[in-house]
């Protein structure tokens, strides 16, 4: 999750500050990704969705069984989508999201036992931290 958070410092400002980081099964870093919505115009450059391209890419495979996605906030839907279709083997995530969260805050789209794949969930990992870098972007927005 530390890489995780080092990784959302790198958000371009403007863009909320969510850092995502696939590991490899052998435990190295093959992707990375942070929010680019504001920066590129598109809603769907998620920092889930971000990692995941980066590591198919890097594996040159699209299936990411093996790999475990570590992210600063809890996944929406859509990246929770994302999740499931790169068959990623674990999900770790920082923050719970109470607005727009899919992995157990507003819905559970992740842990559903319909899916051909679940994969294993570890929610809450150093919240405080996650939840105090996104406390500080929304402060500085009220502020102006």
């Amino acid at each position: 999750m530390r890489v995780a958070l080092a990784t959302a410092a790198q958000t371009p400002a403007g863009d909320v500050p969510v850092g995502a980081v696939v590991f490899g099964a052998d435990g190295e870093v093959v992707g990375r990704g942070v929010n680019r919505r504001e920066a590129l115009g598109d809603p769907t450059a998620h920092a889930e969705v971000e990692a995941i391209r980066e590591a198919a890419r890097m594996l040159g495979t699209w299936r990411l069984d093996g790999c475990e996605l570590v992210v600063t906030l809890e996944p929406c839907t859509m990246c929770a989508g994302a999740i499931l279709g790169a068959r990623v083997s674990s999900l770790v995530f920082g923050a719970w999201e109470p607005k727009t969260g899919a992995v157990g805050s507003v819905l559970d789209a992740i842990r559903d036992p319909h899916h051909l794949h679940v994969p294993e969930v570890r929610g809450g990992v150093l919240e405080v931290e996650a939840g105090r870098l996104l406390s500080k972007f929304f402060e500085g927005l009220r502020s102006n």
